[in-house]
């Protein structure tokens, strides 16, 4: 069971680094503070990785670590909001001279995946993330909740970056249930 598992992930990360287009970049936010994009992110809609599917509850959570690295923890309930929680710690490496809106994102070593923040608000409350390859994307808030308007915007400017939009997935953000956000974050640690 366990080596099933890690050929999943293995798969899904390989898929991550292998991906290529022949559009053009998206071009990333010019800058990013990155003290301010610290913290828990909702994933409100994703083109979900073979990790992704079927997921609740998911949160992205950045932590700046001394060495300039990007502490990650990848949460998120398996199955229903009450479902099997399950975690990744990828390491985010920030590009030099890139406006700190380029990294990648390592799973496994040496292995480094695309991370692109194409899109950030000026108060850091939504953000998206590409990949030139335009096969997954993100779309993250600091809220689990979005406005049908604002997600209807954001689905535009997804599809205006090339994206096929019939594949992005909306992640359901219950916290409503039994399980709520401290107890995640206690589980995290």
């Amino acid at each position: 069971m366990q080596c099933s598992v890690k050929k999943n992930v293995l798969a899904a990360l390989c898929a991550l680094v292998t991906g290529c287009s022949n559009l053009p970049p998206i071009k990333t936010v010019d800058q990013v503070d990155l003290q301010r994009f610290m913290g828990d992110w909702y994933v409100i809609a994703c083109i979900p990785t073979l990790i992704e599917k079927d997921v609740h509850n998911a949160i992205e959570s950045y932590q700046l670590a001394d060495n300039g690295t990007i502490k990650t923890t990848f949460s998120f309930r398996k199955g229903n909001a009450n479902g099997e929680l399950k975690q990744y710690h990828p390491t985010g490496f920030v590009l030099p001279n890139t406006g700190n809106a380029l990294w990648g994102m390592q799973f496994i070593w040496p292995i480094k995946a695309e991370y692109r923040i194409v899109y950030l608000d000026e108060a850091y409350q939504n953000t998206i993330i590409a990949r030139n390859a335009r096969d997954y994307v993100w779309l993250m808030s600091r809220s689990p909740n979005m406005s049908n308007q604002a997600y209807q915007a954001y689905l535009a400017q997804i599809k205006g970056m090339g994206y096929d939009i019939n594949k992005l997935v909306k992640i359901p953000q219950d916290w409503h249930s039994p399980i709520n956000h401290t107890q995640l974050n206690k589980d995290v640690d």
